[in-house]
């Protein structure tokens, strides 16, 4: 028995010893997990300060290297100077050249920072042309109002029915990011927001054409902070030509020349236009703008048939917004108010001496009239070509019931031309003239309509010698090639002033050449 109890006491003893052991082996596992675990959690904080420190300094590289490529003066590269012209047309020039296989890397400018007070929509109205200086204005108005600006809604209620969304025709990603150091432009609204549009609490204007600066900031950003979201529709012509701000024009020119770029599959096709045509010679760009809605809406039906002139009238009732119903064609052709016809311009081409081999493309849509109308024009110029006729049938059939996206495609030939001639001063050829002006003012002829009908017309009735009309159109038209010279202003009536993107004279580099006044 004795025996048995100091077994028991030796075996309890041995027990606690294990025990022992085992807890301070227990222990020393905790403590150098414990340790193992303060260390990987040092380790890790090191890391993310080490991760951030190093963001933090590449931030601060991009962004000191943008502030630079946007204001530096010799390394604007991300978008075309408006004190440079070599730099801007080697840039647009891109258009008919063949692109790089590699893309290059362009850096974004900084976003500015601001205090958003709230967003705008916008719809606008009318054709390619009209829409594109729309969308540059409200732009400028968003930069000022320091709102954040929607990309715009397209007109597709037009003469032309086209469907086109914005990034059908512009590059939508290039838009934004082009502008972010001036303007925050979103895609969409954010869903709050959108949900509330879609419920019908919409606040909706037509801003008052013409107007200036201080309009948007006294009339339109209250209805803004006041119903955070405010859409303006009939965008065209609402801010004023003349009396902005200096920067508030260039910011338009570098909304227009480098913001505004067509989608990928346009350029592509307007370069291979281009190079099919340079393959061939110089050619002239003939922008007829003989087609049926600009006839109906402007009322001038010289040269048609009776049966035409009611068609055409019909139209311009069917339209409610074109305000103007009963027009006497031939006293508005006598003020030069319509555009020439077909076989006008082929007298005119032929008395300003064009070389009847040139190649001629003619921009526009449908003529009015069709080939009984271009017959005079193709007799004296047989070398008339289309893209219809330059591209396959399968090349266009993407741009096909687009007006827009096919308008966009003879915008870019256009701005390439050795000549551009407009036979009237509608939205393109308006819009063209000032972007070959910031080229380099490039040979656009701005036909003096008004004084060409009445030389025709004396011509055609024989008071009039081919040589003495010949002599007479050249002179009239010599100083009218496209040069400098400043825009006419009218403060009292400004629809009758010069348009400011035919002619954005404060973001043009003068040449040597005189400024016509």
């Amino acid at each position: 028995m004795c025996r048995l109890e100091e077994s028991g006491k030796e075996c309890s003893y041995r027990h606690s010893k294990f025990s022992r052991m085992r807890l301070m082996d227990l222990a020393g596992s905790k403590v150098q997990s414990f340790k193992k675990c303060v260390a990987s959690k040092s380790q890790t904080k090191l890391w993310i300060v080490r991760v951030i420190t190093t963001a933090l300094i590449w931030t601060y590289v991009i962004h000191l290297v943008a502030f630079g490529e946007t204001w530096g003066p010799r390394l604007l590269k991300s978008w075309p100077s408006c004190f440079n012209h070599q730099e801007a047309g080697g840039k647009l020039s891109m258009l008919v050249q063949e692109s790089s296989p590699q893309q290059i890397k362009i850096l974004l400018p900084p976003k500015r920072v601001y205090r958003n007070n709230g967003y705008l929509m916008v719809s606008c109205n009318g054709g390619l042309n009209q829409m594109r200086a729309a969308i540059c204005d409200m732009v400028v108005i968003a930069r000022y109002l320091n709102v954040t600006l929607i990309v715009p809604e397209l007109d597709k209620t037009s003469f032309w029915a086209d469907s086109s969304k914005f990034e059908d025709i512009f590059d939508a990603d290039h838009f934004i990011n082009s502008l972010r150091d001036e303007v925050r432009v979103l895609k969409d609204l954010p869903p709050r927001l959108k949900r509330k549009v879609e419920l019908g609490t919409l606040r909706s204007l037509a801003p008052v054409s013409w107007s200036n600066i201080s309009y948007y900031l006294h009339q339109v950003l209250p209805l803004v902070e006041k119903y955070k979201v405010l859409h303006l529709n009939r965008t065209d012509a609402r801010l004023a030509n003349n009396g902005l701000p200096i920067d508030i024009q260039k910011l338009r020119c570098r909304v227009n020349f480098n913001s505004l770029r067509f989608t990928p599959r346009i350029e592509e096709l307007g370069r291979k236009v281009v190079r099919i045509l340079r393959e061939n010679g110089p050619f002239l760009v003939l922008h007829l703008r003989y087609e049926m809605d600009m006839l109906a809406f402007s009322g001038c039906s010289h040269g048609c048939s009776s049966e035409e002139a009611d068609e055409l009238t019909r139209l311009r009732y069917a339209y409610p917004w074109w305000k103007e119903k009963v027009i006497d064609s031939q006293m508005k052709r006598k003020e030069g108010m319509c555009p020439l016809t077909p076989e006008e311009t082929a007298l005119v081409l032929t008395a300003l001496g064009i070389d009847h081999n040139v190649q001629i493309y003619i921009a526009a849509g449908e003529i009015y009239g069709g080939e009984r109308r271009m017959a005079s024009v193709s007799a004296a110029f047989p070398n008339l070509v289309r893209k219809e006729t330059l591209l396959k049938p399968d090349e266009l059939k993407f741009f096909q019931n687009h007006s827009s996206q096919m308008a966009a495609l003879d915008y870019l030939v256009s701005l390439e031309s050795d000549i551009f001639v407009p036979t009237y001063d509608g939205n393109m050829a308006r819009v063209v003239e000032g972007h070959r002006r910031f080229l380099g003012f490039k040979k656009t002829i701005l036909l003096d309509r008004k004084l060409l009908v009445n030389l025709i017309d004396q011509y055609s009735s024989g008071s009039l010698s081919w040589d003495k009309f010949s002599s007479t159109v050249k002179e009239a038209h010599k100083h009218r090639m496209g040069s400098p010279r400043t825009r006419v202003m009218i403060s009292e009536k400004p629809k009758e002033e010069d348009y400011f993107y035919a002619n954005p004279y404060e973001c043009l580099q003068l040449l040597d050449e005189p400024t016509i006044t």
